[in-house]
C-alpha cells in the first residue's frame, strides 16, 4: 500500500478520535443548558481539557477483575469493538481522497454488521448471566434496525447509481431528498437505534434494566467500549448527511454534521425513553412496511426523472 495512503488512512482516525474527545464535551454542555445547569465548567481553557482529564481519570482508575470471567476473550471484546469501529473510518467522504474505496457503501455495510458478534463475546464471556441478557438485548436492536438502514441506503443511492458514498456525497440532488422525506425520517429514526441514543439508549439505560452488557467492564475496557461507541456515533452522522443532502466542499459536510449532531442531543435532552418492546415492534411492523410501501412510489419517479 502506498505510504500516503496510510499516512491519510492514519490522519483521519486520529481526526475522528479528537472529534469524538470535544463531541462529547459539546454533548455535555449542550445537555447542561437544556437543563438548566452549567455542565462541565471547572477545568481551565473553557473546560476544553475535560475530556482529556476523563480519559486520565478512566485509565488510571485501578483495575480489579472479577474470578468468574474469562480473561482471554474480556480483553478481546473491547478490542476488537474500537478495532471494528476505527475500520470504518476510512470511508469518510471527504473531498481530498487518497484511497479511493470503489464500494464503500457495502463495506459501512459489513463492517457494522461485524460489531454484533464483539458486543455478544463482551457480554457472553463475562459470565455474568445480566452481561449476557444485556448483550442479547443490544444484538437485538442492532440486528434489527441494520435491516431498516440496508433497505433505505440501497434506496437513496439510486439516482447517484453508485455504491460509493463519496460520490453519492457529491451526485446527490435536493429534489430526489425531497421525494424521499419519509424514507430519510425513517432513516434518522433508525441511526438513532443503531446507535443507541435516546429514545433507544437501551445501553446507557441498562443499568435499570439488567445492568448492560459490559457490566463487568470499568477503568481502561469501559473506556474503549465508551469511544468505540462514540466514533459509530459520529460517523453515522457523516453518512447521514452525505447520503440524505448535497456536499459541496469539507467544510459544508463537517457544518451540516455538526448541525445534525446538536439535534441529536436535543432528542436526548428532550424524549423520554421508549419501552423496549415499542421499539422492535415499531421497526418490524412499521418501519420496514412503510419503507418498501414507499419505494414502491419512489423509485419509478426516481427512474423516470433520471
Amino acid at each position: 500500500m502506498h505510504p500516503i495512503i496510510i499516512i491519510n488512512s492514519l490522519l483521519i482516525i486520529v481526526s475522528g478520535l479528537l472529534a469524538i474527545a470535544f463531541y462529547t464535551l459539546r454533548e455535555r454542555k449542550f445537555l447542561g443548558y437544556i437543563q438548566y445547569r452549567k455542565g462541565p465548567n471547572k477545568p481551565r481553557l473553557i473546560a476544553l481539557v475535560t475530556p482529556l482529564a476523563d480519559a486520565i481519570k478512566l485509565f488510571l482508575k485501578e483495575e480489579k477483575n472479577t474470578t468468574r470471567i474469562n480473561q482471554k476473550y474480556y480483553l478481546i471484546a473491547p478490542s476488537s469493538i474500537i478495532i471494528i469501529s476505527l475500520l470504518l473510518w476510512p470511508v469518510y467522504p471527504h473531498f481530498n481522497l487518497s484511497l479511493f474505496m470503489k464500494f464503500s457503501a457495502l463495506y459501512f455495510l459489513a463492517i457494522t454488521s461485524i460489531r454484533i458478534y464483539t458486543t455478544f463475546i463482551a457480554g457472553w464471556r463475562s459470565n455474568s448471566k445480566w452481561g449476557l441478557l444485556g448483550a442479547l438485548r443490544g444484538i437485538a436492536q442492532t440486528i434489527s434496525y441494520e435491516v431498516s438502514i440496508s433497505l433505505i441506503l440501497i434506496l437513496l443511492i439510486i439516482y447517484p447509481s453508485t455504491i460509493n458514498i463519496f460520490r453519492v456525497a457529491q451526485n446527490q440532488h435536493y429534489w430526489t431528498v425531497i421525494l424521499t422525506i419519509p424514507l430519510c425520517i425513517i432513516w434518522v429514526i433508525s441511526t438513532l437505534a443503531e446507535t443507541h441514543r435516546t429514545p433507544f439508549d437501551f445501553r446507557e439505560g441498562e443499568s435499570e434494566l439488567v445492568s448492560g452488557f459490559n457490566i463487568e467492564y470499568r477503568r481502561s475496557p469501559f473506556a474503549i467500549i465508551f469511544i468505540a461507541e462514540y466514533i459509530n456515533i459520529l460517523l453515522i452522522r457523516l453518512l447521514s448527511i452525505s447520503v440524505i443532502t448535497t456536499n459541496y466542499s469539507n467544510i459544508d459536510l463537517i457544518l451540516k454534521t455538526t448541525i445534525l449532531s446538536l439535534a441529536f442531543i436535543w432528542a436526548r435532552g428532550s424524549l423520554p425513553r421508549l419501552r423496549y418492546d415499542i421499539l422492535i415492534n415499531a421497526l418490524w411492523k412499521k418501519f420496514i412496511p412503510a419503507s418498501l410501501i414507499l419505494s414502491l412510489f419512489t423509485i419509478p419517479l426516481i427512474i423516470t426523472i433520471k
